[in-house]
């Protein structure tokens, strides 16, 4: 299935073979995404798919809101498994407020956030 992209929102959907779900979170995710954000996590493919992997290696802030949406999403269905990726610390953090590290696996954390912020700060 082609990548599907949410007008107005940080969110990419990749999903393969309808049992596995591939979505990317990417840049600012504010309250003003809320809406379209929960609508396209509750929709097919999403809501038919048993495996969620969440990729947030680029997402520089998450909405408490917003984590709450992926929340209520993934303990709403039954999903197989939910695996974050690549949160940094900060966005890691409101996921932690948000309850989702007990419904989801959370990978490589803040994986090179330091570099991140050193590439910024050289112009990069």
């Amino acid at each position: 299935m082609a990548a599907a992209h949410l007008p107005a929102s940080p969110l990419v959907v990749r999903a393969t073979d309808g049992r596995r779900a591939e979505l990317a979170l990417t840049g600012d995710i504010g309250a003003e995404v809320l809406r379209p954000l929960e609508e396209r996590l509750g929709a097919p493919p999403l809501s038919e798919a048993d495996e969620w992997i969440v990729d947030m290696s680029e997402a520089t802030h998450l909405d408490l809101a917003c984590a709450y949406a992926l929340l209520r999403v993934a303990t709403r269905w039954p999903v197989a498994a939910l695996t974050i990726r690549g949160a940094r610390r900060t966005v890691h953090r409101t996921l932690r407020h948000a309850g989702l590290d007990t419904a989801a696996v959370m990978e490589d954390l803040g994986v090179a956030e330091g570099s991140r912020d050193s590439e910024v700060a050289e112009g990069r």
